[in-house]
């Protein structure tokens, strides 16, 4: 008989930096800071962070580098933000991401000959 664990793998060392509070699908956390959001998410025991858009199936960080795509979320109302790439800052605010979104809106410091202007 095995036995599923709900506890996180990933716990942060003690006493290296601060927890900072954010909001996760509107509810407050507090999760250790100086780190990616992917981190501190699973530091704090999220496991699901988007849903595949074909199937529903739940998705977490696999690469945490920035490779794999698993680990988007919604940050301060900005989809498709790779949570491995994003420093976590007090007060975020972060959505899991259901099924397919559209890509982030362009920066307007996107050089312009990159567009063909």
């Amino acid at each position: 008989m095995t036995s599923h664990s709900t506890q996180s793998l990933f716990k942060p060392l003690p006493g290296v930096d601060a927890p900072v509070d954010i909001w996760f699908n509107d509810q407050p956390l507090s999760v250790p800071g100086g780190r990616s959001v992917a981190a501190a998410l699973l530091a704090a025991g999220v496991s699901r962070f988007r849903t595949t858009p074909v199937s529903g199936s739940a998705r977490a960080p696999y690469c945490m580098m920035g490779a794999c795509f698993e680990c988007l979320v919604e940050i301060d109302g900005i989809p498709s933000r790779q949570s491995c790439m994003v420093q976590v800052q007090p007060g975020m605010r972060i959505h899991t991401q259901e099924g397919a979104r559209d890509l982030p809106p362009m920066s307007a410091e996107v050089p312009e000959n990159v567009h063909g202007r």
